[in-house]
């Protein structure tokens, strides 16, 4: 078999001549694997450029699609329990706004009916020389009278009557009939038996000129 000189003188230990080192083969070492270069236009710009986060396709900015989650038996739960508090509150307050209406009309019927009732049977004196004074309403009232009207008043005989800001002395048989159309009407209605404590504007230093400044 024939053999070329560059093979023998390998099998003597020669080795091939190194290649020449050129500018090219330079480049290419360096370079390493080739990498793909941006296009024309996009050099420069980062992955998220395009529209789509880094390491995420563009696809998964896109919004939620679809119907939303079912509610829970929780949630259903609770929404049933604010919707029935939210009825008997506001069935509450129609209820309570009924019975102040309905108080209103009841207290101006009694009124009327008081005030017919009352008709012509006030007992208060042209000539009365003596004040009376009794608490009504968290407030010191008073009331003119006579030296005998004043002893009656005091022994429950008679009583007093308040009327559209008027004090009317009455005796005790109208008093209780006054009590029992419209109670809060009842100015002062005396008990003879009472101690005096309960009453202490019946005490006689309490009774003082007309024409005092009380």
């Amino acid at each position: 078999m024939s053999t070329t000189l560059r093979d023998q003188l390998l099998g003597l230990g020669f080795k091939d001549a190194p290649k020449p080192d050129t500018p090219a083969r330079r480049r290419d070492e360096r370079s390493g694997p080739q990498q793909h270069k941006p296009a024309p236009g996009q050099r420069g710009k980062p992955a998220h450029a395009t529209g789509a986060p880094a390491g995420k396709p563009a696809h998964a900015t896109r919004p939620p699609t679809g119907k939303p989650a079912p509610r829970t038996r929780e949630d259903i739960d609770l929404a049933k329990a604010y919707a029935i508090r939210a009825q008997r509150e506001k069935d509450e307050r129609i209820e309570a706004e009924r019975q102040k209406q309905e108080e209103a009309r009841r207290r101006r019927e009694a009124k009327a009916k008081l005030l017919a009732f009352l008709a012509g049977k006030a007992l208060n004196a042209a000539e009365a020389d003596h004040v009376r004074h009794f608490e009504y309403g968290g407030k010191i009232k008073r009331i003119h009278v006579t030296a005998a009207q004043l002893k009656a008043l005091n022994a429950g005989e008679l009583g007093v009557v308040q009327q559209d800001g008027r004090y009317l002395l009455v005796d005790a048989a109208t008093l209780a009939e006054a009590g029992a159309i419209f109670a809060p009407a009842v100015a002062l209605k005396v008990d003879p038996h009472a101690p005096a404590a309960d009453d202490p504007y019946a005490d006689p230093r309490y009774q003082v000129p007309d024409d005092l400044v009380w």
